[in-house]
C-alpha cells in the first residue's frame, strides 16, 4: 500500500500514527472485545473516551472553565443556524464580517432570524479587512467572523476587538493549527474534517453565559442548553468520530502541542508562498497581510495546464489539488497532517512541471 499526499479542503489528510492506532484497536479497544463502533455511548468504555477527548482538548487549548465543550453533530453549516436561533433573542440584531464563501453562508442563514447588520464586506477583494476600519453595532447581541476562508484561502492577521460584544468565530479551518486565546471568544464552532477528525462531528466551544438565551419555540436539537445539560448525549453522537477526534488531541499532545504545531504550519506556508511568488509561471490573489496557513490556492498562468498539471500531480502522488471553481486554479490544503515533505514534494513537482510547460 501506497499513501498520497492528500491536499483535500476536507474531509481531509489525518496523522497516520491516528490511523495505525484506530486500525489497531478496530475490533477490540483496550480488551473491551468489541469496536469503538458497536459501544454504547452511555457505557463506561464510550464515556471514559469522551471525557478524555475533552479533558485534552481543553489542555491543548488552554480552554478557561467557564466554556462549555460540545461534540455535536450538522457541520459548521449547522452552527450558521444554531448561533442567531441561540443568540439573536438578545437584541434581535447581529453584525456579521464577509471575507468569502462560508462568511456569505452564515449571512444568508442568519438573516432568516433577525436583522443582520454587514459591518464589513471585502469577499471580492480576497483579504480581511483592515481593523481600523471594523465598527460594531453597540446593540448587536454578537459579531460573526471567518477567520479562515477555506475556498478563498483568506485569513484574518487578527482577532477583532468587539470589546463587550461576544465574538463567534468559525474556526473550521484554522482550529488546533496554532495556539489562541479562548477567552477573547464567546462561541469557537469548527467542522472536524479538516484539523480535527473525519466528517460527522462539530465542535462548540461555548462561554457558559452565552447557554440559555433561546426561545421556547427553539428545536430541542438546537438548543445549546439542551447539549450542554446532557454533556453532548441529549441524542446519540457521532461516536467513532469523537474517538478518533480524541486520538487527534492525544497525537497533538505527543507532538508538542499547539505551540510546535504552528512554526511547522507556517513554515509549510512560507515555503508554498514562497515558490509561487518567485515564478510567473503560478499566482497567488490573496492579499500578502491576509494569506492562509492552511488553504493556500494558486493558478497557473495558461488555464488550460490546469488539468495537465492536475492529471501528472496524480501520477506522482499528489491529490485533490482542483481549486474551487469560484476562484479556478489549483487549491493545497496544508492542515496539521500534512507533513512537511508533502509540502516539498508538491514545490518540486510546481518547479518540473513550469520548467516543462512555461
Amino acid at each position: 500500500m501506497s499513501r498520497i499526499y492528500n491536499f483535500s479542503a476536507g474531509p481531509a489528510t489525518l496523522p497516520e500514527d491516528v490511523l495505525n492506532q484506530a486500525r489497531e484497536e478496530l475490533l477490540d479497544w483496550h480488551g473491551a472485545g468489541m469496536s469503538v463502533m458497536e459501544m454504547s455511548h452511555r457505557g463506561k468504555e464510550f464515556m471514559s473516551i469522551a471525557a478524555q477527548a475533552e479533558a485534552d482538548l481543553r489542555e491543548i487549548m488552554a480552554i478557561p472553565d467557564n466554556y462549555k465543550v460540545l461534540f455535536l453533530q450538522g457541520g459548521a453549516s449547522s452552527q450558521f443556524a444554531m448561533v442567531p436561533m441561540n443568540l439573536l433573542g438578545r437584541t434581535g440584531k447581529a453584525d456579521y464580517i464577509n471575507t468569502g464563501s462560508w462568511s456569505k453562508k452564515a449571512i444568508a442563514e442568519a438573516k432568516r432570524y433577525g436583522e443582520v447588520n454587514v459591518v464589513a464586506d471585502t469577499a471580492a477583494e480576497f483579504k480581511a479587512p483592515a481593523e481600523a476600519d471594523l465598527s460594531f453595532s453597540s446593540d448587536a447581541a454578537y459579531v460573526h467572523y471567518t477567520p479562515n476562508e477555506t475556498i478563498q484561502g483568506v485569513e484574518f492577521p487578527y482577532i477583532p476587538d468587539t470589546g463587550d460584544i461576544p465574538l463567534v468565530a468559525d474556526m473550521s479551518s484554522t482550529i488546533l493549527s496554532r495556539p489562541i486565546d479562548v477567552s477573547k471568544f464567546g462561541i469557537i464552532y469548527a467542522g472536524a474534517q479538516k484539523n480535527v477528525g473525519p466528517a460527522g462531528l462539530t465542535l462548540v466551544i461555548i462561554r457558559e453565559d452565552l447557554i440559555g438565551h433561546a426561545p421556547d419555540s427553539c428545536p430541542a436539537m438546537m438548543n445549546y442548553r439542551i447539549h450542554a445539560d446532557a454533556d453532548s448525549m441529549y441524542n446519540t453522537p457521532p461516536t467513532y468520530a469523537w474517538y478518533l477526534a480524541g486520538l487527534v488531541f492525544q497525537w497533538l499532545k505527543n507532538n508538542g502541542g499547539l505551540e510546535a504545531m504552528a512554526v511547522i504550519n507556517e513554515r509549510k506556508a512560507e515555503e508554498l508562498y514562497a515558490a509561487v511568488d518567485a515564478s510567473d509561471f503560478y499566482a497567488n490573489p490573496v492579499d500578502p497581510e491576509c494569506r492562509s496557513w492552511m488553504n493556500v490556492p494558486f493558478t497557473l498562468a495558461d488555464p488550460e495546464l490546469d488539468g495537465k498539471f492536475l492529471e501528472e500531480a496524480a501520477a506522482k502522488g499528489m491529490k485533490s489539488l482542483k481549486g474551487h471553481r469560484s476562484v479556478g486554479g489549483m487549491r493545497a490544503s496544508i492542515y496539521n497532517a500534512m507533513p512537511e515533505e508533502g509540502v516539498q514534494a508538491l514545490i518540486e513537482f510546481m518547479k518540473d512541471f513550469e520548467q516543462r510547460n512555461a
